[in-house]
């Protein structure tokens, strides 16, 4: 795995523990709609009763994607699991006519994953 995979591979993963884990109750700018908190972001788009199956699956993975660090093997699938979670996560701010600011956080994630899932890829030919 290159650097900059690598170096992703933490941010992604570190990101996704921290705002499932410990800024989940706070508000943000980048929250759907006009939603204070990461559960009222989910009701905002209609997935409220999916919360905690979606909070486990990203946290899982974000670990996943750390721990391919020292186990290869899991690189591409917790990339690969991450990414397709921020294209969702894009599409649902688009879906409540967010403004784009708000899916930038979802995007920038979404292209990391990408990177990383490209340069696991490419290390195993």
């Amino acid at each position: 795995m290159n650097i900059l995979s690598k170096i992703l591979s933490v941010i992604v993963g570190l990101t996704v523990i921290n705002v499932w884990l410990f800024r989940s109750g706070k508000s943000s700018s980048f929250r759907g709609g006009d939603a204070n908190s990461l559960m009222e972001e989910f009701e905002v788009y209609g997935l409220s009763d999916y919360f905690l199956t979606i909070g486990i699956i990203k946290v899982g993975l974000a670990i996943l994607l750390i721990l391919s660090l020292y186990y290869k093997k899991l690189r591409l699938i917790s990339a690969s699991g991450i990414a397709l979670m921020m294209l969702v996560a894009v599409y649902m701010h688009f879906s409540v006519g967010d403004e784009l600011i708000k899916s930038m956080p979802a995007s920038v994630m979404l292209l990391s994953c990408v990177i990383i899932a490209y340069s696991s890829k490419k290390s195993f030919n």
